[in-house]
């Protein structure tokens, strides 16, 4: 039997995940992360995108996040997110919305302010549709 890990994600409005997984990724702000149980504690910043997880029965879940902090102890990883959804409830038409209407504020920028803010947004769209066109590939 593999080693596991317990793996909690979990954002401001509920718990999304919780359970025993194999292996955990990430897009830490520093680049990919890749979790094993016995892990190095580790603490960081992760960037909008996917984390994925590895189940003991070797299922593959997928789940998207706006971004937060993910924390590592040797048998425990715990995301903490903005905003976690299960990658399959994405909405894309919504997405493809938001990624235009971002694109357009920062064509018609007022301030530095209202630039930044619609480069996160597009950043989140971008990891949005990213997120869902994984799961589209790997349901094929």
């Amino acid at each position: 039997m593999a080693m596991t890990m317990h793996v909690d994600i979990v954002s401001a409005e509920a718990e999304i995940f919780s359970g025993n997984a194999e292996m955990v990724f990430a897009s830490g702000v520093m680049g990919e992360l890749g979790i094993m149980p016995r892990h190095t504690p580790l603490l960081t910043e992760l960037r909008p995108g996917e984390v994925r997880i590895r189940t003991p029965e070797g299922e593959e879940l997928f789940y998207y996040i706006s971004g937060g902090m993910l924390e590592v102890q040797p048998h425990v990883v715990t995301v903490l997110a903005d905003t976690a959804l299960r990658a399959k409830d994405l909405d894309e038409a919504a997405a493809l919305a938001a990624k235009e209407r971002a694109e357009q504020d920062m064509k018609n920028k007022g301030s530095e302010f209202e630039y930044a803010k619609a480069q996160v947004q597009l950043a989140e769209a971008m990891a949005q549709l990213r997120a869902i066109q994984k799961l589209r590939e790997k349901s094929r």
